[in-house]
């Protein structure tokens, strides 16, 4: 749930700002894939490997995401274990086969600079809901953009995998 409101942030940024980037690493395709409840094409991925975060809804209003509005994430889920700072995320964006992003992120970093109800590190076991809004490019190319992300604690252990698929059809 929180990496669900983290990749709508760093879609929205790459979107907004970011250009093609090249790195030296791509991710692994997701093994194994359980849909997310709420509507959503967000699925939970590698799932026949354990996880410290178990997501059990995300909601998008509206769904799918509109080009040039608002977009308010809704998400629950439970924190098995602490996560301490040093944890971090490796995003994947693509559109279409085209790879946009590979990159790796600070998840501390990342919920210091983006208010998600207040969340930091470090996150404490438990049940959490969160509420972001995310403001959504007019300028976002009209295509479909496929998202992963797995995220780590600072000691490599899984924390999650989530993986989807947003559409945002031509303009006429």
């Amino acid at each position: 749930m929180l990496l669900t409101v983290l990749l709508f942030n760093f879609l929205t940024f790459f979107l907004t700002f970011g250009n093609a980037l090249v790195v030296p690493f791509a991710l692994e395709p997701p093994l194994t894939k359980k849909p997310i409840a709420g509507g959503t094409s967000l699925a939970t991925c590698d799932v026949n490997i354990k996880q410290l975060l178990s997501i059990e809804k995300v909601s998008l209003n509206p769904n799918p995401p509109k080009r040039g509005g608002k977009l308010s994430i809704t998400a629950s889920g439970t924190v098995d274990t602490e996560i301490k700072k040093g944890a971090y995320i490796d995003v994947e964006v693509r559109l279409g086969y085209i790879k946009l992003l590979t990159q790796t992120f600070d998840l501390c970093e990342v919920l210091s600079e983006n208010d998600v109800n207040g969340l930091k590190c470090p996150i404490t076991a438990g049940q959490y809901n969160l509420n972001k809004d995310v403001d959504i490019p007019e300028e976002v190319p009209p295509g479909k953009y496929t998202i992963l992300a797995r995220a780590y604690t600072v000691e490599d252990e899984f924390i999650t995998c989530i993986t989807g698929d947003f559409l945002f059809p031509a303009a006429f």
